[in-house]
């Protein structure tokens, strides 16, 4: 899939705004602190992907009713579900002038009860944007860094209605950033995702 870059300056997918807040400094902190053990910006990729996956939980893996969309509430409360992940990672790769995009995927949810958005990243590195998922491992989920093909958490069935978007946008989705701060909690958010974009 050709994936489309939303907006043809570079430079807006190396912005903070009151989402993706690079600028605050719990985030700053928490670069400055992945950048300490990385040699050069691939290795730090690796590692604030590595760090988002592994230790922040999904929050609907882990049962957490708290919603999270803010980069900076995300590493602050330690608990998001994919799209507030996704944030956090990009503000920590932005932080770095690394140039991050924000990607959707439209899967089967609730037990096949609908649709549902979910959200990952795209980083660009030679010239290229990789997409990358930092939503958590689970049993029967392996995402990994790759910029040598993608390893993500999963795959769309076509035939069940999935796909993936090719869009690379600078900034949330409306749709999905307007469920995000309207949910109360994550069960009220988990019926009110939105079904596409």
């Amino acid at each position: 899939m050709e994936l489309i870059q939303e907006n043809p300056d570079l430079s807006a997918y190396l912005a903070a705004d009151g989402v993706i807040d690079h600028h605050h400094p719990l985030v700053r902190d928490t670069a400055a602190r992945l950048a300490k053990d990385a040699e050069d910006s691939y290795a730090y990729a690796r590692l604030a992907f590595e760090f988002v996956r592994d230790t922040i939980p999904h929050s609907q893996d882990a049962g957490d009713p708290r919603v999270t969309w803010r980069a900076s509430d995300v590493l602050e409360q330690g608990t998001g579900i994919c799209h507030a992940k996704a944030h956090a990672l990009a503000a920590l790769l932005r932080a770095e002038d690394i140039p991050t995009a924000l990607c959707y995927q439209r899967f089967v949810h609730d037990e096949g009860a609908g649709h549902a958005l979910h959200g990952l990243v795209a980083v660009r590195f030679n010239g290229a944007w990789h997409r990358q998922d930092p939503r958590g491992n689970k049993p029967g989920v392996d995402a990994r860094f790759s910029l040598d093909g993608e390893h993500l958490a999963f795959l769309p069935d076509p035939a069940a209605g999935e796909l993936d978007y090719p869009g690379l946008y600078a900034t949330p989705h409306p749709a999905v950033l307007g469920a995000l701060r309207a949910a109360p909690d994550r069960p009220h958010l988990w019926k009110t995702l939105p079904t596409a974009l």
